[in-house]
């Protein structure tokens, strides 16, 4: 029972360490990468907090690193899927009735473990199973997803405070319940804290979930797991699962307490399971709720009134920053003619400098794609750019997977704005750019805006005052996050609210309150202190 209107502790971002040669974070973190990769691990699922092995074994290795192996985990079937339902349904009651400021108390201590003794072990873990640099592991493992755990307990406590007017003789109030049923969360491979933050958004919000990850993304999701239950969040409250994706829908979307999908993914899996969740409508007790973040076609567009070498920086960050592996890295870029020789040369340059390797070598900007599904992908749209008579490769083009997955950044440059390349969802280290002539510069923003069926995110870049603002009116559905003189990559929690439109998903903003809104159902109570005795109103007198 609560006893009082608690104030939060102010959410702050997490400071981002800097790794730097001499630091004692930079010895800490090689140390930690070292005692990991020479342990083998066994990955269990946690359903309603027990711990759950099988005899199908999958081995996790490291994308850069093929010969070495992490360890294995367990996998499961629909029987698990259904287990674990079942425990989230039955932990669903009193962690719904739990007082706000008991759930509060966990989500925030879990920042403070993470920030702390967590730190290490979470970066590690995402550089051994994901291939990140130290820095990126670091600006998504540690800092975004503390920010996640702290700027959401902020954000519920405000919805919670988001009451409506009473008139005199009457008290109106709203409650904001958790969702009826369960939650189901799909997560992908390429940012830890995503994958952390679709189950805790629903939970943090009196909900109870079902946890699908990426198979590539296990090895770091258990760590997650693991931080989950330091915190003390309850058994049953999230439930991991390691199920195929078609064995576990056909039984999540089948059961009449599915409540609500939160899913980072592809497009195409997202509409899938968008079709499934509809035909299976007259199923479910309530309409469930649907939140999605899905693919991009990210654009850079510099005016002739920019600076050269900005943008060519914001390319090469922007593109090739976790080897193009986020949603929102640039892949298509419309640079003007008058200043095409200068960004070509410092792009040039900088590509080139990149070195690429290992995470625990702290020099190498660049590691191993995902997995070879992703590498033959990737290297497919090279093979094809190398064929055609409208596009050459300026840098990189080359890939290997003898020792791991790794792929050269490639910078592409074509004569075609409708290349299938500035077209096309890659998902890797290529950038494709398309130089216009200057006095086009209204009709490459249509360009722009029509080109890709994704609208996530996009950045221009201008010292024209007058052209950033034609450029934001014309691109003003084209990308949810759009970005000024900046890469169109870095969101940051309780800054830049995240998500697109179009293709690229629900909009419904990851790290700000409108995210939380989707997991409550509200009710209205209206008191009447001194109820009429007569249904005679004064009109009929």
């Amino acid at each position: 029972m609560a006893t009082g209107f608690f104030n939060v502790p102010t959410a702050v971002n997490e400071p981002v360490r800097s790794y730097a040669p001499g630091t004692p974070e930079r010895e800490a973190l090689q140390a930690k990468y070292k005692e990991m990769m020479s342990s083998e691990v066994d990955i269990p699922m946690t359903i309603g907090g027990e711990k759950i092995f099988t005899n199908d074994k999958r081995e996790m290795r490291p994308p850069h690193n093929l010969n070495h192996k992490l360890g294995t985990y367990s996998y499961g079937d629909k029987s698990h899927t259904e287990k674990a339902i079942n425990a989230a349904l039955e932990a669903r009651e009193a962690w719904a009735n739990m007082s706000w400021e008991h759930r509060a108390s966990i989500f925030l201590k879990m920042a403070d473990l993470l920030a702390g003794p967590f730190r290490d072990k979470m970066n590690a873990a995402t550089m051994l199973a994901q291939s990140k640099n130290a820095y990126q592991a670091e600006i998504d493992a540690a800092c975004e997803m503390a920010d996640f755990f702290r700027f959401n307990v902020q954000y519920a406590t405000d919805i919670y405070k988001m009451q409506p007017e009473s008139a005199p003789g009457m008290w109106n109030r709203l409650e904001h319940r958790p969702l009826e049923g369960f939650v189901f969360c799909v997560t992908p491979f390429n940012f830890t804290a995503i994958a952390a933050n679709l189950p805790v958004a629903a939970a943090i919000m009196g909900n109870v979930c079902v946890w699908k990850p990426a198979d590539s993304q296990i090895y770091s999701a258990q760590v997650v797991m693991e931080l989950f239950e330091a915190a003390g969040l309850p058994k049953g409250v999230v439930n991991l699962i390691f199920v195929d994706g078609p064995d576990a829908g056909d039984v999540v979307f089948k059961h009449p307490d599915f409540a609500g999908l939160h899913f980072t993914g592809s497009t195409s899996v997202f509409k899938k399971l968008w079709k499934e969740i509809g035909m299976n409508i007259e199923s479910y007790k309530a309409y469930p709720r649907i939140v999605g973040e899905t693919g991009g076609k990210d654009f850079v567009v510099a005016h002739p009134s920019a600076n050269a070498q900005e943008v060519a920086t914001g390319l090469a960050r922007g593109a090739f920053e976790f080897q193009g592996q986020k949603c929102s890295a640039a892949s298509r870029a419309y640079l003007p003619k008058s200043l095409w020789s200068d960004i070509k040369s410092s792009l040039v340059e900088q590509v080139s400098s990149f070195k690429m390797g290992d995470p625990l070598d702290f020099s190498n900007f660049i590691n191993a794609v995902i997995d070879e599904n992703a590498f033959d992908k990737i290297s497919s749209y090279i093979d094809f750019i190398k064929e055609q008579d409208d596009a050459e490769i300026l840098v990189g083009g080359n890939y290997d997977k003898s020792k791991g997955y790794f792929i050269e950044p490639t910078v592409v440059l074509t004569s075609n704005p409708k290349f299938r390349t500035m077209c096309e969802e890659i998902f890797g280290p290529v950038l494709t750019i398309y130089v216009y002539e200057d006095t086009k510069w209204a009709e490459v923003l249509k360009l722009v805006d029509e080109t890709s069926p994704y609208a996530l995110t996009g950045a221009i870049f201008s010292n024209d005052r007058y052209a950033a603002e034609e450029a934001t009116i014309a691109l003003q559905n084209a990308a949810g996050n759009f970005y000024i003189n900046d890469k169109p990559t870095g969101a940051v929690v309780g800054q830049q609210p995240f998500g697109g439109a179009r293709g690229s998903g629900t909009n419904d903003k990851a790290g700000s309150a409108l995210n939380l809104l989707r997991w409550v159902s509200p009710r209205l109570i209206k008191e009447t202190f001194v109820p009429p005795v007569d249904y005679r109103y004064p009109f009929l007198g």
